[in-house]
């Protein structure tokens, strides 16, 4: 297909690639955390040796007691950088998707470290379901659809000023089947942005910064194009249609979700390209760190970046005209 219709063919898949990550805190609920990266149809076939199997691990063992009545469990260690190990869970029939994230682990991982500055999120759990009952109940909740959702990040609860415990992100069963090999890596760096950044994340925060930031994450330094990474919204700036403001957060889940996380994403390499990377980071922790609205959204601008939330709404505005000519 061509034009037209093979954009609709393309976006049509890119439905499914949304994720859904659940940071359970203090309150047990967590928000929608969303993605839509470039999808491809072909399945993966290549698979890469196992640095190690996992043993046991004390992370393994809930995982383990869930999987196991689904089939034999393959757990396998992947170094992710100074002494740290991840460890990636599935069954036989996940080894290809368990290869492809086992690899992305260590650069994922350096990626996500450089860019906050911190070793963080090197011994994630990374778990692959292989059938719709297992994904529900290593999520705990049977309302999240895999064949409309790629990912999902789980949280245990922990109290202020703690380590999170029990993080995991844990692939669909047809997160293999229907995305690309570069899409499931990109996936997966988004997802670990969350975990790496969970200490800094108080519910109630801002979702188009959450968001956002993650996706800003998982497209860092990749080489692609604005209109790969945002085709919708490239498609309206096309047509001259600039977004009236930043993201709500009701957008980020249903049918427009797509077009707001990839807005979420822009916001971001705005801030980056405007003010650097180092004031992102800032603005990220800032916006993160506490349930806002929009006059506590302007209060935090303007101390981090010095311009008010409708000078920066302008700013942004501006900015995404010039993205497509």
């Amino acid at each position: 297909m061509h034009g037209f219709r093979a954009w609709c063919a393309e976006r049509g898949r890119a439905r499914f690639a949304v994720t859904l990550a659940l940071l359970v805190g203090l309150t047990g609920a967590g928000g929608a955390l969303l993605l839509v990266p470039k999808v491809a149809v072909p399945r993966i076939t290549a698979a890469q040796p196992a640095v190690a199997p996992a043993g046991d691990d004390p992370r393994l063992a809930p995982v383990r007691r869930t999987m196991e009545p689904f089939g034999a469990v393959v757990a396998e260690r992947f170094p992710t950088g100074a002494d740290r190990e991840a460890i990636v869970v599935g069954h036989d029939g996940q080894r290809a998707e368990m290869a492809v994230l086992g690899a992305e682990l260590a650069p994922a991982t350096a990626a996500i470290t450089d860019l906050l500055g911190r070793a963080r999120p090197g011994s994630a759990l990374v778990v692959v379901a292989s059938n719709p009952s297992e994904f529900a109940a290593l999520v705990r909740s049977s309302s999240i659809l895999p064949g409309e959702v790629a990912a999902v990040t789980v949280t245990d609860p922990f109290p202020p000023g703690a380590e999170p415990s029990g993080s995991r992100v844990v692939f669909s069963p047809e997160a293999g089947r229907r995305l690309s090999p570069d899409a499931l890596r990109t996936l997966l760096r988004h997802e670990l942005t969350h975990v790496a950044t969970r200490t800094d994340t108080a519910d109630g925060a801002p979702a188009w910064m959450l968001e956002g930031f993650a996706e800003y994450a998982a497209h860092r330094g990749g080489g692609r194009a604005f209109a790969e990474i945002a085709p919708t919204v490239a498609g309206h700036l096309a047509a001259e249609l600039l977004p009236a403001d930043l993201p709500a957060a009701a957008d980020l889940v249903g049918p427009r979700a797509a077009e707001a996380y990839e807005s979420a994403w822009t916001v971001c390499a705005y801030v980056a390209d405007a003010y650097g990377e180092p004031r992102l980071v800032d603005l990220y922790r800032a916006l993160a760190a506490a349930p806002l609205d929009t006059a506590g959204e302007d209060r935090v601008l303007r101390a981090t970046l010095g311009v008010g939330r409708a000078e920066f709404v302008t700013g942004w505005r501006g900015w995404l005209s010039t993205r497509i000519r």
